[in-house]
């Protein structure tokens, strides 16, 4: 009971303390704040982007892979340049496409334009819409659903009709408050009828998001602007547990396709979903390791302020120690209210430093396309951190204190 006693009666003088030095104690939690925030925000807007890519690379699944002329690898700064093979044909993604055996899921696909624009009445998209061509299988593999009406039928496929499945950005820019089916639209020179829309994606990861148009594979190949397009070839099985023996069989069939002899190396990209996915995982884990160095060097700037300021109270309150002192308080006595007050203040600047934190790093998030999160672990941390660096700091200037001799410091003026 008593010790609960001492321990109420420390805090009560504790927060007494603060309350009547309440300019060095808002400039000293201020300097906790900063800290924490730096350490919160960073973390926070990193937690934010990372669960939006897996999100974003959920949607196509930890079974899927594709066939390109070139990698698919994301790198954060750095710089280096990818390899890129010879193009693969229309005829050779066709040809694998209907040789391919196992049970499996394949689209062909390509790019006709990055710098598309679509236009409905007097209303014009900007010059920044990627216009794709696809298959019926397309919006499987590359992770996208129907929002409204249907995809591709075979003879529109087989004869490149001028049908098109839309983005929810462009549905929403060009038929506001009105349905876009089997309305037409205009794509570059061209006109398209409206057949589906897309659900909204959002900013994709290294992707068109809702900016995109999805036209027949064979009419992008007639009007794409490039003379000699890539297409890219995307599978994806039913079973995960199928996937190296998919990709294996695929590398295999390829090869055939392009004739290479068996002592050449691939010309040629296969990467998996989940690859790509992991690569990024690898990137983002680097940024949290400075993001954590940056917010520890801050908070070690903290903490150091923190015990100044801590030692100019002991100084300025040397009479005040002398009093309690001579009163009856014991050393430990002195030692638990100068380590409580260096607490309440590191808590103080600590939930202010969260806050802050959270708001700053999820805007940052969401600004470049990352999601909305609350880093409990993270959180979590940071009071740790706050108990840790007021024992920290608190602790030397707290010795000083519960070591004064009372008589001298009564003396104290």
């Amino acid at each position: 009971m008593s010790v609960q006693m001492n321990y109420k009666e420390n805090v009560a003088v504790a927060l007494q303390s603060i309350g009547g030095n309440r300019l060095r104690t808002s400039l000293t939690a201020l300097i906790i704040a900063i800290g924490i925030m730096a350490l919160v925000g960073i973390l926070t807007a990193i937690e934010g982007i990372k669960q939006y890519t897996n999100d974003a690379f959920s949607s196509m699944g930890a079974n899927s892979f594709t066939i390109r002329n070139r990698g698919g690898g994301i790198r954060i700064g750095g710089g280096g340049r990818r390899k890129v093979f010879q193009s693969i044909r229309y005829e050779e993604a066709d040809h694998f496409k209907q040789a391919f055996k196992l049970p499996a899921l394949i689209s062909v696909n390509t790019v006709a334009s990055y710098q598309g624009t679509a236009k409905y009445g007097d209303k014009k998209t900007n010059p920044n819409l990627t216009i794709f061509g696809g298959d019926e299988n397309y919006l499987a593999t590359g992770g996208y659903k129907l929002a409204s009406g249907r995809s591709f039928s075979h003879a529109e496929l087989e004869y490149g009709a001028n049908v098109v499945i839309i983005g929810d950005e462009i549905k929403n820019k060009l038929f506001k408050g009105e349905n876009p089916l089997d309305k037409e639209l205009t794509i570059g020179a061209s006109k398209f009828k409206v057949i589906g829309t897309l659900a909204s994606k959002g900013s994709s990861v290294g992707g068109p998001g809702d900016k995109i148009c999805i036209i027949p594979v064979f009419k992008a190949k007639q009007i794409s602007t490039n003379p000699n397009p890539s297409f890219t070839i995307g599978i994806m099985v039913s079973e995960p547990a199928a996937l190296d023996e998919t990709i294996g069989e695929a590398t295999s069939l390829f090869r055939n396709v392009r004739r290479l002899p068996i002592n050449r190396e691939n010309n040629f990209e296969i990467t998996r979903s989940d690859s790509i996915q992991q690569e990024l995982a690898g990137n983002l884990a680097g940024v949290t390791a400075a993001g954590i160095v940056v917010g520890l060097i801050t908070l070690i700037g903290a903490s150091i302020g923190l015990m100044n300021i801590m030692l100019v109270s002991v100084t300025e309150r040397t009479r005040e120690i002398g009093i309690r002192k001579a009163i009856g308080a014991t050393p430990a006595v002195i030692r638990k209210q100068f380590l409580i007050e260096s607490i309440v203040i590191c808590f103080i600047g600590g939930a202010g430093g969260i806050v802050l934190g959270m708001g700053i790093g999820n805007l940052i998030a969401v600004q470049i396309s990352g999601t909305f999160v609350v880093p409990w672990a993270w959180l979590f941390m940071a009071v740790v951190l706050c108990t840790i660096i007021g024992l920290g700091s608190g602790f030397y200037p707290a010795s000083k204190a519960s070591k004064l001799d009372p008589v001298e410091a009564l003396r104290y003026e």
